[in-house]
């Protein structure tokens, strides 16, 4: 079974319909650690909404957070301290996709980061969007994870293509291109299942 970590270069990059996506894909359980805001319209709701397939189980946050702010400052406000060591993974025998919240070097406490809720037995796949400094992000958190030594499924590109962005991202990292969500005027179930089709293929071999 795969164990599939869904970071972004940063927040609002598109981690969400990437999750969905790949649940659709692989009828993958999912998992969203730690929800910062939005709690009665979380990701997690969102990701239900969009798949079609009977198979995913949705698992409970470890911690939902009332205020939409960086992990460590929506605790602060919640009168809790996020601890890494609290945050277990859900049993299953079936695939599961963690989704994390914001960025690679988002803070969850005063010493800790989204990148220590990674395990060396999970697959991450990196979530880039196209923006002024976007290469400048991508590079850098797929540098920070190879540095700690984590395994890389490859980078999804969310957002129509942008050849020279990608192919200078592809050069200097290595990293494979699991595939694209192109700009979609609305994100729908039908939406989900086709780039769950698209992506099934690279998916299943990782």
């Amino acid at each position: 079974m795969k164990t599939l970590f869904i970071t972004g270069i940063g927040t609002d990059v598109g981690k969400t319909v990437v999750s969905a996506i790949i649940s659709e894909a692989l009828n993958a359980d999912y998992w969203k650690p730690i929800q910062a805001g939005e709690l009665v319209h979380s990701d997690a709701h969102k990701v239900e909404a969009l798949i079609s397939n009977p198979h995913t189980k949705i698992f409970k946050n470890s911690y939902a957070l009332k205020t939409p702010m960086s992990p460590h400052a929506a605790a602060e406000i919640d009168g809790i301290v996020i601890e890494a060591k609290k945050i277990i993974i859900p049993s299953t025998t079936n695939n599961l996709v963690i989704e994390g919240a914001g960025g690679l070097l988002v803070p969850i406490n005063d010493s800790e980061t989204i990148l220590d809720l990674i395990k060396s037995d999970y697959k991450v796949i990196v979530v880039s969007k196209h923006y002024l400094g976007s290469i400048n992000h991508t590079l850098l958190t797929l540098q920070e994870l190879k540095s700690r030594g984590v395994q890389i499924a490859g980078i999804i590109f969310n957002g129509n293509e942008v050849k020279t962005s990608e192919r200078i991202i592809e050069k200097m990292t290595n990293v494979p291109l699991l595939g694209r969500i192109n700009d979609e005027e609305l994100i729908t179930k039908a939406v989900i299942r086709k780039y769950a089709n698209l992506l099934k293929p690279q998916l299943e071999t990782l």
